[in-house]
């Protein structure tokens, strides 16, 4: 089984990182801040002005370490990676596949699926833990519609059809998400989902925790040789990693939790936040770096993997649903299975 390993996120402006022996030195104005060994890290994640030596990139990209370059809000720049591995033939596999509209469909279905009910389950607990705090009436509406979503899904549906259910779903799931924030409500809410730029903080934390959660998911497909780029829900388009997406939208609810949780739990303050002239919304270095140890913590956590029954971080059931998808191209399962939160 694969073990663990962690994500060094680098968010100080001016650090520059470079290899010294069999470790990661950090350095902030000529100073080494910090040193992390090699072999204890999957990937390094680099937000704005962060420089990087080229004995360091070659080492990542020979060892399979993951370096990135993000802007300071999250937005993807840049990869380092080294040769391409994995079988030839499983790739092959996923290209042929899709081009079947068959088995995208049955992929689709099965991803949109697992973001539904994962969807309908994050409702569920909002009602149960703050019943008395919201409107029950209208997340309860919510979870209702997701419910027939859900069935609506296992009808043998077409590809246009299963999007059009995502996005009904999307739409119920987020007219309710409004009301999972219970505290400072004058300065924490969700109107509608809104990117490029997030127009209010809610918006600004989703986009920039789906950002994280698409970095560890494409990382993933590449360990195990599948190409992040092809995917079967979200067809191809030039610059796009359309199977990252796709087995992206089970996880998509847990990111939801998360930030919900940063909020409720008094983690992040107003101030944390630059609203612009423009009506975008951006995280201080503040905000990002407890966003950050947070989504690390949140990995590290270990519960039982509802489909192999193995106990594991969920950090690795990224790379545990990578692994099954690949099973499922190679024809060893009758079919993909999301992850399905209890």
């Amino acid at each position: 089984m694969k073990k663990h390993l962690n994500t060094l996120f680098v968010t100080t402006q001016g650090a520059y990182l470079a290899k010294d022996g069999e470790t990661v030195a950090v350095r902030i104005e000529g100073e080494t801040a910090l040193r992390v060994p090699l072999h204890t890290l999957e990937s390094i994640v680099c937000f704005g002005n962060v420089g990087c030596s080229p004995f360091l990139m070659g080492s990542c990209g020979q060892r399979n370490v993951g370096l990135s370059f993000l802007s300071e809000q999250g937005r993807f720049l840049a990869r380092v990676h080294g040769p391409v591995t994995g079988n030839v033939l499983l790739r092959r596999e996923q290209y042929r596949r899709a081009d079947d509209l068959d088995f995208s469909a049955a992929v689709a279905t099965a991803c949109v699926l697992g973001k539904v009910v994962n969807s309908r389950t994050v409702l569920l607990r909002a009602l149960r833990d703050h019943g008395d705090k919201i409107d029950a009436q209208v997340v309860q509406e919510s979870i209702n519609r997701l419910g027939a979503a859900a069935r609506r899904l296992q009808e043998g549906l077409s590809l246009a059809e299963i999007r059009g259910v995502e996005g009904d779903g999307a739409r119920t799931y987020f007219s309710a998400f409004d009301h999972l924030i219970v505290r400072d409500k004058a300065n924490f809410f969700m109107h509608r989902r809104s990117r490029r730029p997030p127009l209010d903080r809610i918006n600004c934390l989703l986009s920039f925790v789906y950002t994280l959660l698409l970095h560890d998911i494409r990382s993933a497909l590449e360990t195990v040789g599948l190409d992040p780029a092809v995917g079967y829900l979200h067809r191809d388009r030039p610059g796009r990693a359309g199977l990252a997406l796709d087995l992206m939208e089970e996880f998509r609810p847990m990111a939801d939790r998360l930030v919900v949780s940063l909020v409720n739990l008094a983690q992040l303050r107003c101030d944390d936040f630059v609203c612009s002239d423009g009506g975008g919304v951006r995280m201080s270095d503040t905000a990002r770096k407890t966003v950050l140890v947070a989504y690390q913590k949140r990995k590290q956590e270990e519960m039982t993997h509802p489909f192999v029954e193995e106990k594991m971080t969920i950090g690795l059931f990224f790379h545990m649903q990578a692994l099954l998808f690949a099973r499922y191209l190679r024809d060893e399962l009758d079919g993909y299975p999301p992850v399905i939160w209890r």
